[in-house]
Order: structure tokens, then C-alpha cells, then sequence
């Protein structure tokens, strides 16, 4: 029986690394080497210096890129290397589209740094593909989407962006953390680069720092490499080795974490003191319909407003389970505040633009019983109703 006919959990498991060819342990030795004796004056060794190569880091490369259904994947020391190191694809002159409802990180790069490069932008809502298309400029080089977007959950259609991005001959980016290739192979549908925070569900413990990328092509990937070895944002070997731990009970966490966040979108969608809810999974999303047509299910991240940023407050002070912290995909459930964590770097007047208000929270569910959770909730916001009263 092949390896290509495995399916994806089986191929979490079972696959080039599943145990050590020399010693037989049934986990990746993590090589700590920074260098590699060279046996031939005139011919070297497939690694010298561990910046250009790592035994431990290319396992997770090889691993993430049969994931994604790639041809070669890359390890960064963060999610923010994986992206920075991607766009230096890029050159002086050059124009991105990109996402408007993007991590407040890839703004921060995008508008004070690259333009600094003389990279230009425009910010767009990739759901609108009129909008995309009116903004590709002739020395545009990229368009960059998230998809579900951070933090409205907003839904790109990749295939009609990639449609799109090569009727003008340029590349497509997608930033896949939020689903992983679990649920979700942008690759597969035609995109370029396929970029991760991998601190988030791949790791999934919240007990690493990474970035993945993974390209479809060999040219792009030799590309990347040399960007990745000149820039040197490489993931050190014991984090590749906690990634790729994490990475064998992906689908069974990703399965878990969007069975509850539907349970809790629609809990939340239903409570009065909630005023919106933005979750691809509810049939009330406007983006449902394209969401399904290119991920397993809704995902286990959501966001949703209420009233003021009192309400939020008063929230965030009574609920016991959620940590209250930036970041998401991990085993516990994490409550985040896009407008002074995620999207701090983000100005005031554009996160309000975007829909990114004061009153907005996010929410990525972990492994927690989602009965537990909604308990949790309800004693929160029955203390909101009582110190409501009493203020008033």
C-alpha cells in the first residue's frame, strides 16, 4: 500500500520520518549542530552550516510541504519571518494586493517596512473580486490573502484570486493559519506560497515559535531557499522537533476545536448580548457558501461583537476557562482583544475602517467541553447583568 493513498491523519503519522532509518527511534533526533565535518577536500556533504541546512529542520520542511501538497517547504523562526522572508520575493518598484482584514503583524510589515523598500500596496477586500481585479496595477507582483481573514473571518475565493493573479502573470499568497492544511490546501487550488504561523494550530501547544511556507514549484522554491539561507530567520532544531510533534494530532485537535466553535458560534449568535457573530460555519456568514467550497469545516477560531468595550471588559474580567492572551490555535481555548493585541500596530481609524471596533473580541476554541465553555460563558455575562445593574 503506497503513501499516496493514505489519508491525512494516517499521513501525519506515517510518512518519510515516522522513525529514524539509522537507529530505528520512533521520533526525529534533534541534531544540534551548528556545523558538519566535511569528509572531501573538494566535495562536500549535503549539510555544512546549519543555516543553509539542518537534518531536524528539513524533516518538518519535508513533512509540511507533503501536508500542503507542495514541492518544498520551508521552516522560519516565526510566522512573521515566514511572511517578511516571502515578500522579498519582491523588489524597489514593485505592488502587492493585499487583504484589508489582514494580521495587524503583516500590516506593520507591509506599511512600514516594505514601503521603506519602495514596495508599494493597496488594500482591498479580497472577498470583493471586482475590487481585487481594479486594484492590480501593472507592476503588481503579488496578491496576499488570508482566508478565513484575521479578525472578521472574512472568506476569499482562492480560486477566483488565483484565476485572476495569473490572467496578470503574477503570484498568489495565502496565509493558511488559521485552518491549516487540515482543513484547508490553498496548493491545491492554484495559489504560489502557502505561509503559517506555525506557533498557532500546526504547533498547536502554545509552546513554540515557528513559520512555515511551502511552494508548488521548483523555481520558486530555489527562490525562497536562497532568501531563507541569505536572510537566516531559520527555526532552531529543538522548535522544529516540538512542531513536528504537535503537528501528528493536527486533524484530531482541528476536528475537536470546530465541532465546539459551531456549538459556540451559534450559542453566541443567540445571546442577546452579543451583537454579532463572524463564523464561517453559521449559514448566516455571506462568505459560507465559498468557505465550503474550499475548507473541511468552519474552523475552530470566531470573533464577535457586543455592545461597547465596557461590555467587553466586564467579559474578559468573569470568564474562568478562555486565557486571555494574544495568539490562538492551542489545546486550551484563547480570548483575544484584536484592538490591543492582534491589531495594536494597526491605527485606530484603520482598524475602525475595517470593522475591527472596540467592542470586538476573538476567540479560538480549544479542547475544553464546549458544554463546559458555554457554562462559562453564561456566568459571564450574568455577572455583566449584575454589575450592569449595579452601575446603573
Amino acid at each position: 500500500m503506497g503513501e499516496e493513498t493514505f489519508g491525512f491523519q494516517t499521513r501525519l503519522l506515517h510518512n518519510n520520518h515516522k522513525y529514524d532509518r539509522h537507529t530505528g527511534a520512533v521520533s526525529v533526533p534533534i541534531h544540534h549542530a551548528s556545523t558538519f565535518h566535511q569528509a572531501d577536500f573538494d566535495h562536500f556533504g549535503k549539510y555544512d552550516y546549519s543555516r543553509s541546512g539542518n537534518p531536524t529542520r528539513e524533516a518538518l520542511e519535508e513533512v509540511i510541504a507533503d501536508l500542503e501538497g507542495g514541492s518544498r517547504g520551508f521552516a522560519f523562526a516565526s510566522g512573521m519571518a515566514a511572511i517578511s522572508t516571502a515578500f522579498m520575493l519582491l523588489s524597489q518598484g514593485d505592488h502587492v494586493v493585499i487583504s484589508e482584514d489582514v494580521y495587524g503583524g503583516t500590516y506593520r510589515v507591509v506599511t512600514e517596512v516594505l514601503t521603506r523598500l519602495g514596495i508599494e500596496h493597496t488594500f482591498v477586500d479580497t472577498a470583493n473580486l471586482e475590487e481585487v481585479e481594479k486594484a492590480v496595477q501593472p507592476n503588481t507582483q503579488v496578491i496576499y490573502i488570508e482566508t478565513p481573514s484575521n479578525p472578521l473571518l472574512k472568506i476569499t475565493d482562492i480560486k477566483a484570486i488565483v484565476k485572476i493573479a495569473k490572467s496578470h502573470g503574477i503570484l498568489t499568497f495565502v496565509d493558511n493559519t488559521f485552518l491549516s492544511p487540515a482543513l484547508q490546501r490553498p496548493l491545491e487550488l492554484g495559489a504560489d506560497i502557502v505561509l503559517h504561523s506555525a506557533t498557532k494550530f500546526i504547533g498547536g501547544h502554545s509552546d513554540v515559535v515557528a513559520g512555515l511556507a511551502v511552494v508548488n514549484s521548483e523555481a520558486l522554491g530555489n527562490r525562497l531557499a536562497f532568501l531563507q539561507n541569505a536572510l537566516g530567520a531559520i527555526l532552531g532544531v529543538q522548535d522544529a522537533w516540538l512542531v513536528l510533534r504537535g503537528i501528528k494530532t493536527l486533524q484530531v485537535r482541528m476536528k475537536q476545536s470546530a465541532q465546539s466553535a459551531q456549538i459556540i458560534a451559534e450559542y453566541l449568535e443567540s445571546h442577546p448580548a452579543v451583537e454579532a457573530v463572524y463564523y464561517p460555519g453559521l449559514k448566516t456568514h455571506p462568505g459560507y457558501e465559498h468557505h465550503f467550497s474550499q475548507a473541511e469545516n468552519g474552523g475552530a477560531v470566531l470573533s464577535f461583537a457586543l455592545k461597547d468595550e465596557a461590555a467587553v471588559r466586564h467579559l474578559t474580567a468573569n470568564l474562568q476557562l478562555p486565557v486571555f492572551s494574544v495568539s490562538l490555535g492551542a489545546v486550551e481555548s484563547i480570548l483575544s482583544y484584536p484592538a490591543k493585541m492582534s491589531h495594536a500596530a494597526m491605527p485606530k481609524e484603520e482598524r475602525e475602517r475595517r470593522g475591527i471596533s472596540d467592542s470586538l473580541l476573538r476567540l479560538s476554541v480549544g479542547l475544553e467541553d464546549p458544554k463546559d465553555l458555554i457554562k462559562d460563558f453564561e456566568q459571564a455575562f450574568a455577572a455583566d447583568t449584575v454589575l450592569s445593574k449595579i452601575r446603573d
